[in-house]
């Protein structure tokens, strides 16, 4: 009986260091998540382009086709996509933004893709000139710049009042694209 009892005490004893042990891994877990969730905002912006309201701003760049675009010059309900190369989200989102830009009224003179050559365009510029006004620009070049770019892909739509109505950085951020997505 002596034996039963020191086995049972032994084992009550372990079985809460146990327990203590994993409140620790459980608090210590929290605190991770926290910190993660901390460090994954001030490295990922939750805007990565102007926000909703912004006056377009001033700008001015040539696209492929030789002509010139400005901040003044873009007419109301145009579609803007910034996009890297080298950005594995931005060749996922390439073939829907093409798919959107189609069903964009006016056409490709109311679409204008930003590609940032940081890496080889080609793909890209394959998939979005039938498509869109194309301006190839540097890392932080003009048109990025003045639309406050942190962060690719970013889209964006030029209301009617010549603000941005709205952007983001998933299609789905823009009007219609929920209602394209359910007919894909």
């Amino acid at each position: 009986m002596l034996y039963l009892t020191a086995a049972v005490v032994i084992l009550t004893g372990l079985t809460l260091l146990n327990l203590l042990l994993m409140l620790g891994v459980i608090r210590r877990l929290r605190d991770h998540s926290e910190r993660f969730t901390q460090l994954t905002k001030s490295v990922m912006p939750e805007v990565a382009v102007l926000a909703a309201g912004s006056p377009v701003p001033e700008f001015a760049a040539t696209t492929r086709d030789g002509d010139t675009v400005s901040g003044t010059t873009l007419e109301p309900e145009t579609l803007l996509g910034f996009f890297s190369p080298s950005c594995k989200p931005c060749k996922a989102m390439l073939p829907k933004f093409a798919d959107y830009a189609r069903s964009v009224p006016g056409g490709r003179e109311r679409v204008l893709a930003i590609v940032v050559q940081d890496a080889d365009p080609a793909e890209y510029l394959a998939l979005l000139e039938p498509v869109a006004r194309v301006i190839v620009e540097e890392p932080g070049g003009t048109v990025a710049a003045a639309f406050d770019v942190s962060g690719f892909p970013a889209v964006c739509l030029i209301g009617p009042d010549g603000t941005v109505a709205a952007s983001g950085m998933h299609l789905q951020d823009l009007p219609r694209a929920k209602a394209l997505a359910g007919r894909g």
